[in-house]
């Protein structure tokens, strides 16, 4: 039998975070290879979604607003993401869209290669802007899975020409 004491000196890089993060990158690569890409973003655009029903709550409940505004909506994704370790901004607001940039990813190197992971963003990010505003589209411009430095994130709060133009997914108030 090994002795605990000699367990507690070894350099092994394990704890939740990194355990979760890989958990999540090898659930959704066996998802994307077994079903196929868009089907496995469908699946975890599902779970994206309560995420966002959630997250949505606990700040209504924490801020006892309700609805937020957009202003304070683009400060809400910033700071859930900073919480979780992301490292978004807002790049730029209009009356017709929120722009975020990123330069860290919540889940780390292990996002790479595994688009499927950013439908949790756009769907948080949907959900949450959706029941506060109405409406959202999100379109993932750049993304850090995908191999860009960063990510570039478009939320559009109001339906136009622009946001028609954008490949993106739509989010309405349920």
């Amino acid at each position: 039998m090994m002795d605990n004491c000699k367990l507690c000196d070894i350099q092994v890089s394990l704890n939740s975070d990194i355990f979760l993060r890989n958990l999540l990158r090898e659930l959704t690569g066996t998802l994307e290879t077994v079903i196929g890409l868009e089907e496995a973003a469908g699946f975890i655009s599902l779970v994206g979604q309560h995420i966002g029903e959630w997250m949505n709550e606990e700040y209504h409940s924490a801020l006892d607003a309700k609805p937020f505004s957009k202003k304070q909506v683009g400060e809400i994704l910033v700071d859930l993401k900073d919480r979780i370790h992301g490292d978004f901004h807002i790049a730029s607001s209009d009356e017709q869209k929120i722009v975020l940039e990123n330069s860290r990813c919540p889940f780390g190197d292990k996002v790479l290669d595994r688009p499927s992971l950013c439908m949790m963003t756009s769907n948080v990010f949907g959900t949450i802007t959706a029941e506060n505003l109405g409406y959202a589209k999100v379109c993932l411009n750049k993304t850090i899975a995908a191999g860009d430095p960063g990510c570039n994130v478009t939320i559009y709060t109001v339906q136009t020409d622009d946001s028609d133009a954008c490949e993106g997914r739509e989010y309405f108030k349920s």
